[in-house]
């Protein structure tokens, strides 16, 4: 006789038994919450990464880029002050995504596959299209630039950048005339960015300019930095560098840029949109909550600097003001 199987009360229906995959996917979002609360505890109580490493890790070079590193620096772009010393530039970043310590992306940071990796350049442009990156090596106008970075934490630091004028990018789609803004886009990966798994915060990263600033000669794509490719703690593969504003408005990682006719929302002007405004400009007239405006240090000599209105790039972008 057929065996009959009499469910007991505690039992489920098997329609009611979770999938296999949402099972395994499961295991893969405890795992990143064990990641994003050991970074979390290591930050709040002094078990994370603290002191600069003692070697960096390896930037890859492909055979592209042996072709294009170092290039030419533009003269045009002159430095007050030395070059921050490459170690300690990298090694103390802010790339929220990876860990809120300025040590945590060295680390973290390297889980990154930034190949393959587009740009899409979509929105009110005639010409929407999507850039792979080696494409983009090939054929834009590279230079270096010596670029002043101020934080509005205060802290400073002096970088030999390898990119490209924004504008030049921005000439490939041919913005419409009635683009105001432009709203620039980092990756969205929670399971390898561990910071991205705070649901509460508004990934993923999201930063603006108006279509003058980003059309202005001093707005940079940068791909490469000391004359050598971008290293991942550093946005790799392209990021965005405007040194007359505060750091916090240089987007790394870039995926995506949309031309709008609006001032697009922002990610830490979400947060705190009293401490981060959306323009962001170097002013040491305008004081911040926590930390004064009217010096900043220098992060591997110590020095302290006047800071300097537009960090010393007035005469290239005041009058967009």
């Amino acid at each position: 006789m057929p065996h009959i199987h009499i469910k007991k009360d505690w039992e489920i229906s098997d329609n009611l038994a979770t999938p296999e995959s949402a099972y395994m996917r499961r295991r893969e979002f405890l795992k990143g919450t064990a990641l994003t609360t050991a970074a979390t505890v290591g930050v709040l109580y002094g078990c994370g990464p603290s002191s600069p490493p003692n070697f960096l890790p390896e930037v890859k070079w492909s055979e592209l880029e042996k072709s294009i590193y170092p290039a030419k620096r533009n003269p045009a772009y002159k430095l007050d002050r030395p070059i921050t010393v490459e170690k300690i530039a990298a090694s103390y970043n802010n790339f929220y995504e990876f860990g809120t310590d300025k040590i945590d992306p060295v680390h973290y940071a390297q889980k990154l596959n930034i190949r393959p990796w587009t740009v899409q350049v979509r929105g009110l442009v005639n010409k929407p299209t999507t850039f792979d990156i080696d494409d983009l090596l090939k054929t834009m106008p590279l230079e270096e630039r010596v670029l002043r970075l101020r934080c509005v934490e205060a802290w400073a630091m002096a970088v030999p950048w390898t990119g490209f004028a924004f504008r030049e990018l921005l000439k490939q789609v041919e913005p419409k005339p009635e683009a105001t803004h432009v709203r620039l886009e980092t990756f969205y990966q929670p399971f390898t960015a561990q910071g991205q798994l705070a649901f509460w915060e508004p990934w993923p990263y999201v930063e603006g300019l108006t279509i003058k600033e980003a059309m202005n000669e001093l707005a940079f794509l940068a791909t490469g930095i000391y004359g050598h490719p971008l290293p991942k703690q550093h946005g790799a593969p392209i990021r965005l560098v405007v040194p007359w504003k505060y750091g916090f408005k240089n987007i790394k990682s870039i995926v995506k840029i949309e031309l709008v006719n609006y001032r697009p929302a922002t990610f830490w002007n979400t947060l705190q949109g009293l401490e981060y405004d959306f323009t962001a400009n170097v002013d040491p007239r305008i004081p911040h909550p926590r930390w004064p405006q009217t010096q900043e240090k220098m992060i591997d000599t110590g020095d302290i600097r006047p800071t300097l209105p537009y960090n010393g790039y007035g005469d290239l972008v005041a009058h967009l003001y």
